[in-house]
């Protein structure tokens, strides 16, 4: 009889029926942000609604003082008697007019100021005398800047709000110039009560709204905030960057946003910009209106997580709700997966780590009757060929190390004859170079900076003495290490070939017969032509006697230096072994007293180093030659080999180096 299998497909039904049930949670999601968006239209309207009216009631009353302000300004009374402010009769008609718009003005004041006497008139409700100058304007008072910013700005009117001296309050000052054949004979206007707006527009009752006025330029003339207000900035035309409501929008591009919105606001005055930002770092909404006739914008913010727009009792007790139910959906799904799939899970699991951390011996989980039993199964035949193939690679890794240990020794032993053999041919191109010789005739006046690249090298010099005559000399063959040393062995049986054949006086003479002796040897070795064999060489002849020299080059030059100028003698162009065979001439100078002779290989030269990788180069090393040619031969030798160390700057060493410095006294 079948037995029924309840499979993991089954479960895996059953397990969705019980999702199913939190389809909830996508649906209050949806909800939440259908709230939120209805939330956002409800603040946009608003913050729209309520800048129009407030914008209609702080425009109407001041576009009537701006109004009354101007036509005060292009009193015929006023002007003529600014022209001549000491004439009784013009005063008494001008006092007469003002009178009648003090009446008229909403704070029942004026004020006059006269460009030509700099008297600043004032008149209100509690004062007794009219057309009495009340202070004198002073262009080096800060105080006073208004005034001459006003007479000085393109524009006719100008509002400005600014504490007040005289009043101890803080107005809104209109500033109207007067003007008469297009001259400025000084400024009239009229002020408002601040007051008025922090009652009617700034104290607002809703929490989360903070109404706000700025300027053309974004300076703040209104704010909840007294110390955010630029005072006098429309007076003075400057202001502070903290004063300014783009500063306090904290978002990446809100600052954009602002002047794009500001700029449709212009275009379209009446109408309300509606714009997302972070203001203070908060998002909020903010609704910008332009009032016309005030250059002003009116800004109203608000903060959408503190404005209260809805009643939100109900609200809480949907998500109450829809918590609840959730934590009971979750709490079942959890026991239901728990109970049918993770139980079985974690057997399989804990078999699973022995496994990985090399223990066969612990037995497989129990195997069910559905898809899980059958991975359990599959799992407990796959453990038994692991261990089996296990133990074939411990054995087949434990014969391949003794392998590998035996090579690994024969290599090291290789090696190590290799590393002695180089050492042991080190050893025999030192014992070749003629030190005791350049030490026993040259003794001080002398010193050889020989730095192989690798253990052997390619460089060599020569030094062979006949009483009263010299002949010293340095050789670079092509290439370094094993290979560069072999070729200083056929260049020094070259050279000391054409020694013994004709002597050491012509320099030149050696040259030549070192060159044909070593084309003769390579030729003998039928050596591939892409192989470098070409060898660079100076050799230098010395006659005590006649006090003369002898100098003959193959591509190293002979400097000479008493310390004030370097001299240099140039060796041809071609190299020893050079595809074109070279032809050589010699040079010949007398010698000089105090005078120190230095032969070099390019090794010293091309050294890599500075600030960028260039080469030593040859200006800085005749430098370095002029500095050190009066020291003594051991002061001199390390101030070449540092000037090269400081040079290189920790950069590898790129070829072999010598460098043979000699004085005859």
């Amino acid at each position: 009889m079948a037995k029924w299998r309840f499979g993991i497909r089954a479960k895996s039904t059953l397990a969705l029926l019980l999702v199913c049930l939190v389809v909830l949670v996508p649906v209050a999601a949806i909800g939440m942000q259908l709230f939120q968006g209805l939330r956002e239209h409800f603040a946009e309207t608003w913050a729209r609604n309520f800048t129009e009216l407030h914008g209609e009631r702080i425009a109407g009353p001041l576009s009537r003082e701006v109004a009354l302000a101007r036509r005060l300004a292009g009193s015929m009374s006023i002007r003529n008697w600014l022209r001549r402010e000491d004439d009784e009769a013009l005063r008494q008609q001008a006092r007469l007019e003002a009178e009648g718009y003090r009446r008229d003005f909403l704070g029942r004041a004026w004020f006059l100021a006269s460009r030509g006497s700099l008297a600043y008139y004032f008149d209100d409700d509690a004062t007794s005398e009219s057309l009495v100058p009340r202070y004198r304007l002073d262009p080096e008072k800060p105080e006073d800047a208004w005034f001459f910013a006003t007479l000085a700005a393109p524009t006719q009117v100008n509002i400005n709000p600014n504490p007040d001296r005289w009043l101890k309050q803080v107005m809104v000052w209109i500033n109207v110039v007067v003007e008469d054949q297009g001259e400025r004979l000084g400024v009239a206007g009229t002020g408002v009560d601040l007051t008025t707006f922090i009652s009617s527009f700034l104290h607002t009752t809703e929490a989360g709204v903070t109404p706000i006025i700025i300027d053309r330029k974004g300076a703040i003339q209104a704010h909840p905030d007294p110390q955010r207000i630029a005072w006098s900035s429309g007076a003075t035309g400057t202001v502070s960057p903290a004063h300014t409501f783009s500063e306090q929008l904290t978002g990446k591009e809100d600052a954009a946003h602002l002047a794009a919105a500001m700029r449709r606001a212009a275009a379209t005055p009446g109408t309300v910009e509606v714009m997302p930002a972070l203001l203070d770092g908060r998002r909020q909404m903010l609704a910008i209106t332009w009032l016309e006739p005030l250059q002003w914008y009116l800004i109203t913010a608000v903060d959408l997580e503190t404005i209260h727009l809805f009643e939100d009792t109900w609200v809480r007790i949907a998500v109450g709700i829809v918590v609840l139910v959730l934590l009971s959906v979750l709490t079942l799904f959890t026991l239901s997966v728990d109970r049918l799939l993770l139980q079985p899970l974690r057997g399989l699991h804990r078999s699973a780590m022995a496994l990985a951390s090399g223990r066969f011996d612990v037995p497989p989980p129990d195997a069910g009757r559905d898809e899980l039993g059958d991975l359990n199964r599959a799992f407990a035949h796959m453990a038994r060929q692991i261990a089996n193939q296990t133990q074939e690679l411990e054995d087949e890794v434990r014969a391949r190390t003794a392998e590998l240990r035996d090579a690994n020794a024969a290599m090291a032993a290789s090696q190590k004859k290799l590393g002695d053999s180089i050492q042991y041919a080190s050893l025999i191109q030192r014992a070749l170079l003629p030190d005791r010789a350049l030490a026993t005739l040259l003794g001080e006046h002398h010193f050889v900076l020989w730095r192989p690249r690798d253990v052997v090298g390619g460089d060599f010099y020569l030094f062979r003495a006949e009483p009263q005559h010299y002949l010293i000399g340095i050789v670079d063959c092509a290439g370094h290490g094993v290979p560069g040393s072999l070729m200083t062995m056929l260049a020094r049986t070259a050279f000391d070939d054409a020694m013994n054949r004709h002597g050491i006086e012509h320099p030149a003479v050696l040259l030549e017969q070192a060159d044909a002796t070593l084309r003769g040897m390579l030729d003998q070795a039928h050596l591939p032509r892409a192989i470098a064999a070409s060898t660079d060489a100076a050799l230098v002849y010395v006659d005590r006697n006649a006090r003369r020299l002898r100098y003959a080059g193959a591509r190293i030059d002979l400097y000479w230096s008493d310390g004030d100028t370097v001299h240099e003698l140039s060796a041809e162009r071609r190299s020893l072994c050079d595809r074109k065979k070279g032809e050589y001439t010699e040079i010949e100078i007398p010698l000089r007293e105090g005078v120190t002779y230095t032969l070099v290989t390019d090794g010293y030269l091309d050294q890599a180093g500075g600030e960028h990788g260039f080469g030593f180069g040859d200006t800085r090393f005749r430098e370095v030659l002029r500095h050190v040619a009066r020291l003594p031969f051991d002061h001199q030798a390390q101030a070449v080999d540092a000037a090269l160390e400081s040079w290189r700057s920790g950069l590898p060493q790129r070829d072999d180096i010598t460098l043979l410095s000699f004085r005859i006294d």
